[in-house]
């Protein structure tokens, strides 16, 4: 899974209408890059993007509307989880995505985040973008279970691909460190590790203090 939000989808014919969005959302990714969420203006897209800025307000109306667009433009992205043969292979390669479009496009990706806390509009179309790629990987730990991998029946899918991806983030994002080139492996073992143990397991009726105190057994 790569991040969604840093990525340019593929061009489709359309005509017209389709080449100036095209146009307009790679000015938004681009003023992103350059300028963060807070130097994004509609005067500032139109220009970049060779449009009249009259044509950018009545289409997007507004900085928020700009800002779904972009999201809603990287879920259109034919993407398909990566299939290896084994979770260890699959959670590794999606973890490679991940730092690569992170390190190709840092400052994009943290300005769009930082947009999200800044726009309600722009969190939600944020928030079920990440919640579909997710639900999109969840066929990893599915072949896992059918491959014999992951013993537990009842594995939380989510739980597992968030901490074996997670690191990624924390590395490339919040410590805006350099790309570790065996962090992806290291994180994609660490996490499958934990998850064959069960301690990403859905127990039924459980309280949180119950599962605690078991795992602390």
């Amino acid at each position: 899974m790569t991040d969604p939000t840093a990525t340019t989808p593929d061009r489709r014919p359309g005509g017209r209408t389709a080449r100036i969005r095209a146009q307009v959302l790679d000015a938004v990714r681009a003023e992103l890059a350059e300028n963060g969420h807070e130097g994004l203006t509609m005067e500032g897209v139109a220009t970049r993007a060779g449009v009249h800025r009259t044509t950018v307000y009545r289409r997007w109306r507004d900085v928020g509307g700009l800002l779904v667009d972009v999201i809603d433009a990287a879920g259109e992205i034919d993407w398909q989880p990566p299939d290896t043969g084994s979770l260890r292979g699959d959670l590794t390669a999606l973890n490679q995505e991940i730092q690569e479009s992170l390190v190709v496009r840092p400052s994009f990706a943290v300005a769009l985040m930082a947009a999200s806390f800044h726009s309600e509009q722009a969190a939600r179309a944020q928030t079920q973008l990440w919640a579909d790629r997710y639900a999109q990987c969840e066929i990893l730990v599915e072949r896992a279970i059918e491959r014999g991998e992951l013993p537990q029946q009842d594995t939380d899918a989510r739980s597992l691909l968030i901490a074996a991806t997670a690191p990624l983030y924390h590395q490339l994002v919040l410590l805006r460190a350099g790309p570790d080139p065996q962090l992806p492996e290291r994180a994609a073992a660490a996490a499958m590790m934990a998850a064959a143990a069960g301690a990403f397991s859905v127990r039924q009726g459980g309280t949180f203090d119950e599962e605690v105190g078991s795992a602390c057994q």
